[in-house]
């Protein structure tokens, strides 16, 4: 296969592609259907709410394992509620621990934030086998909790660690005085029966009693992965340790707002695109026709990368997605210029276009990376509000890198010929 038909086929690949990816991203196609878009807080409106998390009663080595038990209990409750797409996570600064919960279209603040705000309940439950359940395949409908009188009050800790002989991650369970004696006489009355484990009335585990068990320690083993033996014992310290959060900061967004700043925001990002596209055909005629086609393919890429991932877009999210449209145009702004050079040498256009390439790529490397790494930075190290827009930065700038080398270029091989 000689080159021409190569970058043909290339391109062929590339516009079947964006084709898929409009009717993708299209907010009112069957891609909406098959992934919606995820918009955040402050464009669909709801509730921004951020609560201190108490732990002066914590341990060091256990805030970290407790701050994450307390945002996957605010996860589950704020689920119950039918908000779409919770975005819940944990702010840490000074030593202080914050947990912010940003609620989509929630429509009954004050509700979510009294079930928000309670202290998740951790209890043992004993479990039978009603008379009426098929012993052949049990589900939960078919057994019988009942509560005793062992709670999160009398555990003083969970801890992830390994099996010294099979090397599977396992959960130890550490009661205080009182509740080593009530763990004690629970294991004896349930050996070879479940015993549950609740956290806010809904089961996390249910292991086996194999004996009965003295001194207040206890194991729970089982084939878990690492991961899900840590998400245990988060939740286990979550119910079980003292670590009250208080609501210190409330905002509530209007959606009619928060659709007035997206229409706004898309509008601009449309004018300023066409304003550059415009720009780029008028200084660079030919060239800068085929560097608009190429702009419009990659924020229909980014755009499907966006959706596909997905990100939850926001105002500053949006932002550096607009930021990035000017930056895959810099990098066609030295490809060309460099073209311009080489062709006042006396190149051929084929010769110039290639020179033009080879030589802009270094810059265009070194100046794409060092605002990917900026942006990485930001991301790592700053708030939610920054993070969109240090991601869609990062993403954004990556694709144009694509963009301005392999889209360009190809569209210049397939169309750009030598004068005959």
């Amino acid at each position: 296969m000689n080159k021409p038909d190569r970058n043909g086929i290339v391109l062929a690949c590339i516009l079947v592609l964006a084709v898929g990816g409009v009717i993708f991203i299209y907010p009112y196609s069957i891609g909406s259907e098959l992934r919606p878009w995820r918009l955040g807080l402050d464009l669909v409106g709801g509730s921004y709410l951020q609560y201190e998390i108490d732990m002066a009663r914590i341990a060091e080595q256990d805030r970290n394992s407790v701050a994450e038990g307390l945002k996957d209990v605010i996860e589950r409750r704020v689920n119950l509620f039918g908000v779409s797409e919770p975005q819940i996570y944990i702010s840490k600064s000074e030593g202080r621990y914050r947990l912010v919960a940003e609620l989509a279209g929630i429509r009954d603040v004050n509700e979510a934030i009294k079930e928000i705000g309670a202290t998740p309940l951790l209890d043992f439950r004993e479990v039978e086998v009603k008379e009426t359940a098929s012993t052949s395949s049990l589900s939960a409908d078919d057994l019988r909790f009942t509560p005793t009188a062992l709670t999160g009050r009398f555990v003083t800790g969970a801890q992830l660690a390994f099996n010294p002989t099979t090397g599977f991650p396992e959960v130890t369970l550490q009661f205080n005085k009182d509740g080593e004696k009530l763990f004690e006489a629970l294991t004896e009355k349930n050996i070879g029966k479940p015993l549950a484990i609740f956290l806010d009335n809904e089961p996390i585990s249910m292991p086996i009693v194999q004996a009965k068990i003295p001194g207040g320690k206890a194991q729970i083993s089982g084939k878990f992965t690492i991961e899900e033996a840590r998400t245990l014992v988060e939740r286990l310290n979550a119910g079980a340790l003292p670590a009250p959060i208080t609501l210190i900061s409330q905002q509530t967004i209007g959606a009619t707002l928060g659709l007035s700043s997206l229409r706004n925001i898309i509008t601009a990002g449309v004018i300023g695109t066409l304003i550059v596209a415009l720009f780029m055909i008028g200084y660079y005629r030919l060239l800068g026709f085929f560097a608009a086609i190429a702009l419009f393919i990659y924020i229909i890429f980014t755009l499907f990368i966006f959706k596909a991932i997905p990100i939850t877009m926001t105002l500053s999210g949006i932002a550096g997605f607009i930021l990035s449209i000017g930056m895959a145009v810099d990098a066609n702004i030295l490809i060309f210029e460099r073209v311009k050079e080489e062709l006042k040498r006396g190149m051929s256009r084929v010769n110039a276009l290639k020179e033009g390439f080879s030589r802009a790529w270094p810059s265009i490397r070194d100046s794409n990376i060092s605002t990917m790494i900026t942006a990485f930075i930001l991301y790592s190290f700053t708030s939610s509000f920054v993070k969109g827009f240090a991601l869609t930065l990062f993403i954004g700038v990556l694709v144009s890198m694509f963009s301005a080398i392999t889209i360009t270029r190809t569209l210049l091989n397939v169309f750009i010929k030598e004068k005959q």
